[in-house]
């Protein structure tokens, strides 16, 4: 049964000689699923025979894992000495790793991993593959991208190769696929993370990411459960309430975290989200919180109840014994504002424990959880049995992952695995497949080489006119000839000025919109209002403008007069360049919306439209 199911996985994902040879691995090693990716019989009892040396300190080391954006120190660096005091002293189980070079990182986990005692389990942040973190690796599109394409199996792929170079780097635990429905357009930090409004897409998309990567035995994470979608508040500068029954959740947002526990998810993230239908637990605000970690203001909700993470009418009751989930729960960041405005470290992680938690990550200050935490043992609040089944689980893991035997990461495959042809040819392919065209009522696109057009760029961040790097050179290789122009929040009133001059002596008007998902960011998938007003301008006075979204798909909703609108759902390198090629007609168009535009156009919206060389046709 286990062949035949691997040949039908085969069948079903062609040749893969693009992943295949990434790896010069057998043809049918990459894509063939465990029965179950689980603890085996032998790594129970490595974990039960460890369990019986460790101390009440260790044991609660072990649900403790820190965070860390490497870089090169010195031993003797302060930077240096306080992750080895973590890992020799507090003894946490783990380190999650945040931006940094490759080769930095995998050195410095390496380092950690000789001090360490018993094994550290790292993990990352990779909706997006390596490259959501390392600026020096491949970015994938963001989810909703990849659901555009209308094809699982690109999740898939997407997750082979996200496993494989995780492994690579000396990384086993993946904080992915995010499994929120997001149905809800003014969200600010979910968004194109989603694979979009349908719950049952969204499960397909999210399962067959998760089989990809755990196929490399790397631990998929399901998040955030039990849904961040249907929020307008970012949980990193506030705590998001739904006020939903369990009714209403059973029908959309839990739907793709049972089907990912069905799947066989190794573990589920628990975000930072007030439930109050579910649990009522009155949370007032703190008189001195933990200065936040992502984001100057806060967003402080007066009647917030409980989180989700720190409740077990949540994690033990609908997602352990409904859902009969007995994988890792991980906690959201526990330094995120959603949760240090309403409690301190040491008493979160008491709570978070009590609730189910196994895996209390990144707090603001590790020191006050562990201490919090042995506190809580030593006066019976956390009995030892609940302590021992979290650090056993955990133990468990890091034996089935082969940890105990080889826990440093040799250097010099790296540069052969992490983002080769291969990664970025599927990258490519991807983004070619979900450039979506909404709209094209002024029969703009494709583009005419001679239709005198300027370039407005309006990004809600501070990189420069780099920013359309990609997307500049692609139009001009594609033989567009045009002047540019780029605003930002900071732009100066001269530097308005010259785009307003620019845009009012062109015929065509190419705006690339950058308004992207920043999370902790105020102005999340807003785009900085010096431009929207030259773009509002622009088409009060019907002039031929072509809209093109480099990250928040919903902006057509500010701008409803846009007659032409292309979604390319992340500013990915990748992604801009197949927006270029789209708009000038050399490559098809064949995305459709796995979201609602409110008001304007359904899931599923989508103008096909089919390159015959230079020229398109449109397709029915």
């Amino acid at each position: 049964m286990k062949l035949l199911t691997s040949v039908l996985i085969l069948l079903a994902l062609g040749t893969n000689d693009m992943i295949r040879s990434a790896s010069n691995l057998p043809a049918n090693s990459l894509y063939q699923l465990p029965a179950k990716f689980e603890p085996s019989k032998k790594a129970w009892e490595s974990a039960d025979k460890k369990l019986k040396k460790m101390s009440v300190e260790e044991k609660v080391g072990q649900l403790v894992h820190v965070g860390v954006n490497a870089r090169f120190a010195n031993q003797d660096s302060a930077f240096f000495l306080d992750l080895k005091r973590h890992v020799v002293e507090n003894k946490v189980g783990g380190i999650i790793f945040f931006g940094a070079p490759i080769y930095e990182t995998t050195h410095l986990a390496n380092r950690m991993q000789e001090l360490a005692e018993i094994p550290l389990l790292m993990s990352i942040d990779a909706e997006t593959g390596m490259g959501m973190r390392f600026g020096d690796a491949i970015n994938f599109p963001w989810a909703m991208a990849v659901a555009a394409t209308g094809d699982p199996e690109f999740a898939r792929k997407v997750g082979v190769v996200t496993g494989r170079e995780a492994k690579a780097i000396g990384i086993h635990h993946v904080f992915a696929p995010v499994l929120d429905v997001n149905n809800n357009a003014d969200n600010p930090v979910i968004n194109v993370r989603s694979f979009g409004e349908d719950p049952h897409d969204v499960a397909r998309f999210g399962v067959a990411f998760i089989e990809g990567l755990q196929s490399q035995r790397v631990l998929a994470t399901a998040k955030h459960f039990p849904g961040h979608g249907d929020t307008n508040v970012d949980s990193h500068r506030g705590l998001p309430v739904i006020n939903y029954s369990r009714e209403r959740l059973e029908t959309i947002e839990l739907i793709p975290f049972r089907k990912a526990v069905e799947a066989g998810v190794a573990s589920v993230m628990i975000a930072h989200i007030g439930l109050p239908q579910i649990d009522a637990t009155e949370m007032k605000p703190l008189k001195t919180s933990i200065r936040p970690s992502y984001t100057e203001s806060e967003v402080v909700v007066e009647n917030a109840v409980i989180p989700a993470s720190l409740t077990p009418k949540v994690i033990t009751d609908i997602l352990r014994k409904d859902m009969n989930f007995q994988g890792l729960v991980v906690t959201d960041a526990l330094d995120m504002s959603g949760l240090t405005m309403y409690v301190d470290q040491d008493e979160a992680a008491v709570l978070a424990v009590n609730a189910g938690a196994d895996i209390l990550l990144k707090p603001a200050n590790a020191k006050s959880a562990i201490d919090g935490l042995l506190n809580a043992v030593k006066t019976g609040r956390v009995t030892e049995a609940r302590l021992n089944d979290s650090a056993r689980k955990i133990l468990a893991w890091k034996h089935e992952l082969g940890l105990l035997k080889q826990k440093i990461t040799p250097l010099g495959e790296i540069d052969r695995i992490v983002s080769n042809t291969e990664t970025g040819a599927l990258t490519e392919e991807i983004s070619a497949r979900a450039i979506t065209l909404v709209r094209n009522d002024a029969d703009l696109v494709p583009l005419k080489k001679d239709a005198g057009v300027c370039l407005l760029g309006m990004s809600n961040g501070f990189e420069g006119e780099g920013i359309m790097g990609p997307l500049s050179r692609t139009l001009r290789d594609g033989g567009l000839k045009f002047n540019a122009v780029l605003l930002q929040d900071n732009s100066t009133p001269e530097q308005v000025s010259r785009a307003r001059e620019l845009v009012t002596g062109c015929n065509t008007v190419v705006a690339a919109l950058y308004g992207r998902v920043r999370t902790g960011a105020t102005n999340s998938g807003l785009l900085p209002e010096a431009g929207a007003a030259i773009l509002r301008e622009l088409l009060d006075n019907n002039r031929k403008v072509v809209g093109i979204s480099f990250g928040n798909p919903y902006l057509l909703g500010a701008f409803p007069k846009m007659k032409t609108y292309v979604v390319a759902y992340g500013d990915m390198p990748s992604l801009q360049r197949s927006a270029a090629k789209a708009i000038i007609g050399t490559q098809d168009i064949s995305g459709r919306l796995p979201i609602t535009l409110p008001g304007l156009y359904p899931r599923g919206t989508g103008i096909q439209l089919k390159t015959t060389g230079a020229q398109a046709s449109r397709l029915r």
